[in-house]
C-alpha cells in the first residue's frame, strides 16, 4: 500500500486553502447589504442629505469589497500558480 506523495499532499492542501479563501467573500457581501440597508434608511429619514450619505456608503462598500478581492486573489494563486510547489 502506497502512501500519499508530498506533491499530492501539497496540492490537496492548496485546494482546501483556496476554498477557505473564497469563503472570505461572504463577509463583504453581508457587510455591503447591511450598509446599503442603513443607507436607504438614512436617505428615507433625511432626503436632503442623499448625496453625502450615498458617497459615504459607496466608499465604505469599496473598502469592504477589497477583503473579498484579496480572498479571490489568494484562491487563484493557490489553484493556478501553485506557489508551494518546487
Amino acid at each position: 500500500m502506497e502512501g500519499i506523495t508530498s506533491e499530492a499532499f501539497v496540492l490537496g492542501c492548496s485546494a482546501i486553502g483556496a476554498g477557505l479563501a473564497v469563503i472570505a467573500g461572504i463577509g463583504p457581501g453581508v457587510g455591503q447589504g447591511i450598509a446599503a440597508g442603513y443607507g436607504a434608511s438614512a436617505v428615507g429619514r433625511n432626503p436632503g442629505a442623499q448625496g453625502t450619505i450615498m458617497s459615504t456608503m459607496l466608499v465604505g462598500q469599496a473598502v469592504a469589497e477589497t477583503t473579498g478581492l484579496y480572498g479571490l486573489v489568494v484562491a487563484l494563486l493557490l489553484m493556478f500558480v501553485k506557489p508551494l510547489m518546487p
